[in-house]
């Protein structure tokens, strides 16, 4: 069986908010509904090369637990994505979990995640 990769333990915590372009402002959105549809704890969305959007809400399985950001993620890379422009976490958190970060960041050392309240304020970005 081959090693699994270590998940950052880290919580980057997000600086000022970031000025929002519209298409920024849509994965606020999408987040938002799909942690509303199920009432989970988060909800994210991400933005492929593409332009195509991936939304998801976190999972809590008995055998299965995923952060919202790592399911959108894994959602883009099913669809064929290799490259994320933009990606937002909705949640009652302060801070962007380590799983969800490293997931992006696995394609995209750039893309900024903008990190939102239940009501869609922004909180803030991390950029690194």
């Amino acid at each position: 069986m081959p090693e699994s990769p270590t998940v950052p333990a880290a919580r980057p915590t997000p600086s000022a908010p970031a000025e929002l372009s519209a298409e920024d402002a849509k994965l606020v959105v999408l987040a938002r509904g799909a942690r509303g549809r199920v009432g989970a704890v988060e909800g994210a969305a991400v933005r492929d090369q593409d332009g195509r959007t991936y939304a998801a809400a976190s999972v809590a399985l008995p055998s299965l637990t995923l952060t919202a950001l790592q399911l959108a993620v894994a959602s883009a890379v099913a669809a064929g994505a290799g490259r994320l422009e933009a990606a937002v976490v909705v949640t009652e958190a302060s801070t962007l979990d380590g799983a969800g970060h490293a997931a992006v960041r696995d394609l995209a050392a750039d893309a900024p995640i903008h990190v939102a309240a239940p009501d869609g304020t922004v909180l803030g970005t991390v950029v690194q």
